[in-house]
């Protein structure tokens, strides 16, 4: 069964940029619902439940499941991957990973440049989801977002960058500036 990880901070110490009241209802209410609705519909699929989120994801359309347990578990399992790898890139200190900085650099000219276009995915993004910079299946770099808990995994892709832009990663502090909480972020991705 899948458990909520636990983070490496405290929940205040991405402040000023992601609130504290945030972070915690983020994590123990919002995440924990993904992983306790995941663990729900695998319950009838023992041979599934110790198989990598990422495998399951990846292979979701050929798993021989009913298609509503498909469905919940495209819902459940991409919110909880992709929360898992939200919650890890995110720091109080940077951890700048020179090797992607680079690719990054080769692949969209500037750091400044993936910002800018990772940021326009991000703000673009009509209504709930994700913006991301995934290796696709060629292995190249790429941005692009998806709607509500969709996973790069289920493209077969592997997600590297992912930024939650569902109101409720942001609404307490930020309301309706999904903008300036998107320009605040870049502060606490320890990636870059």
């Amino acid at each position: 069964m899948y458990t909520l990880p636990k983070l490496s901070y405290g929940y205040d110490a991405l402040e000023p940029y992601i609130d504290k009241a945030t972070m915690e209802i983020h994590h123990t209410k919002h995440h924990q619902a993904y992983i306790d609705k995941l663990n729900t519909a695998l319950e009838k699929y023992p041979d599934l439940i110790n198989k990598p989120l990422s495998d399951l994801l990846r292979e979701l359309t050929s798993l021989p499941i009913d298609e509503a347990d498909k469905i919940a578990i495209r819902n459940n399992g991409g919110g909880h991957a992709n929360h898992s790898l939200f919650w890890e890139i995110m720091s109080p200190t940077k951890s700048v990973d020179e090797k992607l900085t680079k690719e990054i650099i080769e692949t969209f000219g500037s750091v400044d440049e993936f910002k800018e276009k990772f940021t326009q995915s991000a703000v673009t993004r009509f209504g709930s989801g994700w913006a991301w910079l995934v290796r696709n299946d060629t292995g190249k770099l790429e941005i692009y977002s998806t709607a509500n808990q969709d996973s790069p995994y289920l493209q077969g892709h592997t997600p590297i960058i992912g930024l939650d832009v569902w109101e409720h990663a942001y609404y307490l502090k930020y309301q309706n500036r999904r903008p300036e909480y998107i320009s605040n972020w870049w502060q606490v991705l320890k990636l870059l």
